[in-house]
């Protein structure tokens, strides 16, 4: 099972008053991607298909998908990795092999997302920690690249405001370094997923080549990223959430051009809840 509503917990985020100092002209650049990385194309038709892999709809240029699916041929493709979260069908691998790579709370028990209660949150407070964890996710990684993906969306940056104040946004940063590097060695780029207010420092110190949000104009923070990433960011928005209609979105400005309607599961066409539009 992959991620589908990241977003949901980041409303409280929604209202921060952020200042970013970098300029649109500053994000075309990619600080840290190396010569054989290729940038997802802009503006691009999106589809997201986490729950579900398929045949993407006609005039469809850009698919993200899961680690653990095959990239859609003819198309640019992103692959999907919960980087700083454990997924549910692995809970009893890091039980028991990986505990000590868990965030815990003063009675030695996992911390657990709340809205995603299968999921534990990685420890990555410190460095010996962060380089074991970046060697597992590494893994993922690779396969990946080798798998043909062009690119890799690492989900959950902002996993430390749900760690109860024992992580924070510099540990997951320095993290987040390790799987860039990681990422570009392989000839990936590598996408910022959440924590709109540390786009500024996510691209600088990180090196993150794109951004990848969920429901940024649900939340209002759309300007958040393409200030710092200018055309380089996609969005995803979701039909339960919308902030006026979905023609209202795609007419904002501050929307990016590629821009996608799904429903909440990203489920396949066969299902009834299937949902798709793009801007």
């Amino acid at each position: 099972m992959t991620r589908t509503a990241s977003a949901l917990r980041k409303a409280a985020l929604a209202c921060t008053a952020v200042v970013l100092t970098a300029t649109a002209t500053q994000a075309q650049a990619a600080p840290s991607a190396t010569a054989a990385v290729q940038l997802p194309p802009t503006p691009a038709v999106l589809d997201y298909q986490l729950g579900a892999a398929y045949t993407p709809p006609s005039g469809v240029t850009l698919v993200t998908r899961d680690s653990t699916a095959t990239p859609a041929p003819g198309i640019y493709n992103i692959c999907y990795v919960n980087g700083f979260q454990t997924q549910p069908e692995e809970k009893d691998l890091w039980l028991k092999d990986r505990k000590d790579l868990l965030l815990t709370d003063s009675s030695g028990k996992p911390i657990i997302d709340p809205d995603w209660p299968d999921e534990f949150i990685l420890d990555t407070s410190t460095a010996t920690k962060r380089t074991r964890l970046a060697d597992i996710t590494g893994t993922v990684i690779q396969r990946c690249a080798q798998k043909g993906f062009k690119a890799v969306e690492i989900d959950n940056l902002d996993s430390y405001s749900r760690s109860r104040g024992k992580l924070t946004a510099s540990n997951n940063l320095a993290y987040a370094t390790l799987l860039a590097t990681k990422a570009h060695t392989l000839g990936l780029a590598i996408g910022q997923k959440n924590s709109a207010e540390e786009s500024a420092r996510a691209r600088s110190e990180v090196g993150f080549d794109f951004a990848f949000s969920e429901e940024c104009h649900a939340y209002d923070e759309c300007s958040m990223y393409s200030d710092v990433y200018g055309t380089h960011v996609m969005d995803v928005e979701y039909t339960d959430n919308l902030r006026g209609t979905f023609t209202n979105v795609c007419r904002d400005p501050q929307t990016p051009k590629t821009t996608t309607l799904r429903d909440r599961y990203l489920v396949g066409p066969g299902n009834s809840a299937y949902r798709y539009q793009h801007c």
